[in-house]
């Protein structure tokens, strides 16, 4: 070990691996696993995209931009919140491009968060809002949804605001990883008016908005825009994970002030895959919801599955995940029963507890996976449960 190991940034102490990246390493050797553990789709980008990119490589389109975007993809991107979501940005001021969204909640809680500040995390939620606030000494302010239907009240909100005066920001995934739950227009608007209250940020994480099912996505800046953070992009909708694109959107002074940090971060986002994004908002409208069609069909089919081997879970109302409640007999150590799921059924799934403490003893399953793998892991699965 090196001996300046204790050098190292004390603000390191507060970060913890990343439960979700470490727990799927773990079993990714085991022989013949199917694994439901990532949110990874398994469709190709589509060919005018890669099209577009191939173009923007032979047009030499290879420099450093504009660290907001290019204008193309700037206006593309306001363009297709006013036409999907009738919400509306100025693409010179209220966007910028991002290294996914990954990087977007990195670079906005480092442009609202200072430490001490309270951040109101809905769990189960996204494993990078714990581990990211903590990098700036922030304390992450987890509110248990298990027992609303996986979505946050606004009593709970407006307890957990009062309880934590220094609250500075909330958060909102919709719909959500893990649980696949989408908020209604009301269930927002209902939010929106708590938060309208006080003097926070709210921080509304939309990339699986192109996959709802079973309502219209809606956005809470419809009814707050001056107070929110917007998060887009095109991994999930137009299966575009490895070109890392985010779309941010906001208030001009806010985004001015995630900007500088970007500037300091990344520079700007890579130049030709700009341009695949642009095409993917301008020319692909219809990509997502062809997507979304099998989707449905594969949620659908994993769900059934699930409870006809007695295995309980949320209504999954967007994305690509199913939010699973281990059988009693199993007890609640997620990560043990997850861990024997891969060793003795061969299914790879993804422990509730890495997603807060309120996801104990669920599971998380990915449906962004093939029929035949879903039938396959339904049938491993329901042995396992009866086997043991």
């Amino acid at each position: 070990m090196s001996k300046l190991i204790n050098k190292i940034s004390k603000r390191m102490e507060n970060v913890k691996p990343d439960a979700i990246l470490s727990f799927g390493a773990s079993i990714a050797g085991v022989d013949g696993l199917i694994p439901l553990t990532i949110g990874e789709p398994d469709f190709n980008t589509p060919d005018h995209i890669k099209k577009a990119a191939i173009q923007a490589i032979n047009d030499n389109q290879s420099h450093y931009t504009d660290s907001r975007g290019v204008v193309e993809l700037r206006e593309a991107a306001v363009k297709f919140l006013a036409d999907k979501y009738d919400l509306h940005y100025d693409a010179e001021k209220e966007f910028i491009a991002t290294v996914g969204v990954t990087e977007a909640v990195f670079l906005t809680f480092a442009a609202i968060l200072d430490p001490g500040d309270g951040i109101i995390i809905p769990s189960p939620a996204f494993s990078p809002y714990f581990n990211s606030s903590s990098f700036f000494g922030a304390n992450p302010i987890e509110v248990d949804t298990s027992e609303d239907g996986f979505v946050l009240t606004p009593y709970k909100l407006e307890e957990a605001i009062k309880q934590h005066p220094e609250t500075k920001a909330v958060i909102i995934n919709t719909p959500n990883n893990p649980t696949g739950v989408s908020y209604t227009k009301e269930q927002l608007k209902e939010l929106a008016e708590v938060i309208k209250k006080y003097d926070i940020f709210c921080i509304s994480d939309e990339i699986y908005s192109e996959l709802n099912y079973e309502h219209d996505h809606e956005s809470i800046a419809k009814f707050i825009r001056d107070q929110t953070i917007v998060y887009n992009g095109l991994s999930k909708s137009h299966a575009m994970t490895g070109w890392r694109v985010g779309l941010v959107y906001g208030p001009a002074d806010i985004i001015n002030v995630i900007k500088s940090i970007h500037e300091y971060n990344v520079s700007s986002l890579t130049d030709n895959a700009q341009f695949a994004a642009a095409e993917a908002l301008k020319n692909g409208q219809d990509d997502g919801p062809e997507m979304k069609k099998i989707y449905e069909k594969r949620r659908q089919l994993l769900r059934q599955g699930l409870a006809d081997a007695g295995i309980e879970s949320a209504n999954p109302s967007g994305a690509f995940y199913i939010f699973a409640k281990m059988p009693e007999k199993f007890g609640d150590d997620d990560f043990a029963f997850c861990t024997r799921l891969a060793e003795e059924a061969r299914v790879g799934t993804m422990p509730g507890s890495a997603f807060g403490k309120s996801g104990k003893g669920y599971f998380r399953l990915s449906y962004a996976t093939s029929e035949d793998n879903l039938n396959e892991a339904v049938k491993r699965i329901a042995k396992f449960v009866e086997d043991n």
